[in-house]
């Protein structure tokens, strides 16, 4: 069996590769080892272990999430750049699903703090600082954003709009009309 070029930025994109196709749970060093149609063996020299592999995807996942946000934010506030961001994570979860899963890994806090998962929090702080958000109120909103986009993109991609009318997108739509309601509207404390 040959090595066929095998580096750990190759393996953690095929891998990324496998998780959209299969799942992230499905990703392991045996199943990229038959990706490439090698030993097992030969991919430790590259990461460490099946854990190391879904991590380095995790890290992948939200850089590239983070690349598309920083674009889709450039020139935009309020409501446009809310609803920009929005779109970001619908869509990169709709288009890879198994890294958008991957990208809600927990990572231990000295990987975390290296990751892009911090630029998602300055993104999303940028974007309020549209809305006129202090603390700690700017942190909740932080969170309550995080939570809508994630919950309604985790329902959708599995499946749980797609039974009813209106139309996911509508719902969408209307969901992002109401945050910015809801942020120009901040209850005070």
């Amino acid at each position: 069996m040959a090595r066929v070029g095998l580096t750990a930025e190759r393996l953690t994109r095929a891998g990324a590769e496998m998780a959209d196709e299969v799942g992230f749970e499905q990703v392991t060093v045996s199943a990229l080892a038959r990706r490439f149609d090698v030993k097992v063996a030969s991919l430790y020299s590259h990461v460490k272990n099946s854990q190391d592999l879904k991590t380095r995807i995790a890290l992948l996942a939200l850089e590239e999430l983070a690349d598309r946000g920083a674009a889709a934010l450039a020139g935009r506030a309020g409501k446009d750049a809310l609803t920009a961001f929005a779109n970001v994570y619908r869509d990169y979860a709709r288009e890879h699903p198994g890294r958008y899963a991957a990208a809600q890994l927990r990572l231990d806090p000295e990987t975390a703090a290296a990751s892009a998962g911090g630029r998602h929090a300055q993104m999303t702080r940028a974007i309020l600082r549209g809305y006129d958000l202090t603390e700690p109120d700017q942190t909740h909103a932080v969170r309550l954003l995080g939570s809508v986009f994630h919950g309604y993109v985790s329902l959708e991609t599995a499946g749980g709009f797609s039974h009813s009318a209106p139309d996911a997108q509508e719902s969408w739509s209307r969901v992002l009309d109401a945050l910015d309601t809801l942020l120009r509207n901040w209850p005070a404390p």
